[in-house]
């Protein structure tokens, strides 16, 4: 029940003239009790918050950087005019900084029976599940001299989804998608795994590709036309250990993992392929199996909006483990984790004969741009210091991609803007090369 600023100011002010002119108690119980009377009638006359009625509608899901809407409908069951203000509580995370007292705040009028409708919107800063607070109401009387304040909790949750940065490339890419797939050329004659269709045969066919038994029916030979197997598997494992955490630009690198994965798994999803995701440290932070090609994007979307960095040593021998039993048949294995050199060759190596043996294996990493600008800093003596530093880490990072090369894999190492196009373009090499 807060006492609000028009009624202190109105019993300083009428307090002057008695303290001036007869000061005594007398004079300043009349005038502080007229005030405390007028602050009781407003009191009876507000609206009761308790018996307000609220529900939510709105908004459940947000990609990151944009905006969202969440409606509070307020229901004014009592038979006195409803005079408030609401505020409407989220996490800090839920607005841009600076913005949370314009857009929590608002100042509404309910008449008796019926019922307002109040938007709170949010911009989020983060990915992951937002979760409302709180809604606090303040019923002011005619007067606006004392008020009735109350609680509700009103639950709702905003999921704030990535924001797929790198969707601008997928154009692109699927262009050159499909002319690997012989979508906008001729197919070509006796090549490929997946049989298409029957035409007759002209001198220079593979004799076999030639199908007897169509021959047998019809007065020409008939030959066979293939085109690429479109029922290979990706799995996109994601390393959400301790490395992942680190910090390139604004954003830690599984960021970039993130947006890099949702864009190979759309453009692998339109070439027909199956695409799983697994995300894990020490067990299994996220798992999208065996969805179809339209119902992909969207599973890997919801999957990773949650997803975080955990700040534990990843166990590389689990990650293994948990890679050979979901991919059981040859693969293709995306793994987005670090090329550092202590995680690599304590963790990374010793386990990789056991996936390049049974599936083709791609190592993805953020490089940190910040580093290749140091390493060409010239000047005083503490600039020279860190360029060495800086070189030194790159040389270190070219020697740990040398050696998983050695084992047969295929290095992907970029900044977090030229991460995602660069992982689409070792997927449509591979393709192109014939090794999916």
């Amino acid at each position: 029940m807060p006492l609000t600023g028009r009624a202190a100011l109105i019993a300083a002010l009428g307090s002057m003239p008695v303290g001036l002119l007869d000061p005594g108690w007398t004079g300043l119980l009349a005038v502080n009790g007229s005030v405390a009377l007028a602050c009781a009638c407003d009191f009876a006359l507000a609206a009761p918050v308790r018996r307000l009625v609220l529900s939510r509608s709105g908004d459940t899901s947000v990609r990151l950087g944009d905006t969202a809407d969440v409606t509070l409908t307020v229901t004014n069951p009592s038979r006195r005019l409803l005079r408030a203000r609401l505020r409407d509580a989220w996490p800090p995370s839920s607005w841009q900084p600076g913005t949370e007292l314009d857009a929590s705040r608002h100042r509404l009028t309910v008449p008796p029976g019926e019922r307002r409708r109040v938007t709170t919107r949010l911009r989020p800063t983060r990915r992951g599940d937002r979760q409302a607070d709180r809604v606090t109401i303040r019923s002011y009387g005619p007067l606006g001299l004392f008020s009735r304040q109350g609680t509700h909790r009103i639950p709702w949750t905003l999921r704030v989804l990535p924001p797929f940065t790198s969707r601008k490339h997928l154009p692109s890419k699927l262009a050159r998608l499909r002319e690997l797939d012989g979508r906008t050329s001729v197919l070509t004659r006796g090549e490929g795994t997946e049989f298409d269709s029957l035409r007759e045969y002209v001198p220079g066919d593979d004799t076999r590709s030639i199908d007897w038994r169509a021959t047998a029916r019809q007065s020409s030979v008939a030959v066979r036309t293939w085109r690429p197997e479109r029922d290979r598997r990706i799995l996109l494992v994601l390393d959400t250990g301790r490395t992942s955490a680190g910090r390139v630009g604004d954003a830690p690198r599984l960021d970039a993992s993130l947006d890099a994965a949702l864009l190979l798994g759309a453009l692998a999803s339109r070439a027909g392929d199956r695409v799983d995701l697994l995300a894990y440290d020490r067990r299994v932070r996220a798992l999208v199996q065996g969805k179809s090609a339209g119902d992909v994007l969207p599973s890997l979307v919801n999957a990773l909006a949650s997803l975080e960095p955990e700040l534990v040593e990843t166990d590389a021998r689990g990650l293994a483990a948990t890679v050979l039993r979901t991919a059981s048949r040859r693969s293709l294995v995306v793994l987005f984790t670090t090329l550092d050199a202590a995680p690599v060759e304590e963790g990374l190596l010793p386990i990789l004969p056991q996936l390049t043996s049974r599936h083709t294996v791609v190592v993805a990493s953020v490089a940190d741009p910040h580093i290749a600008a140091m390493a060409q800093e010239r000047g005083d003596v503490e600039a020279v210091y860190d360029a060495a530093a800086a070189a030194q880490a790159r040389r270190e990072r070219e020697r740990t991609a040398d050696q998983l090369r050695r084992h047969g894999v295929t290095v992907v190492d970029a900044t977090p803007d030229e991460l995602a196009p660069a992982v689409a373009d070792a997927y449509l090499a591979l393709k192109a090369a014939g090794r999916l």
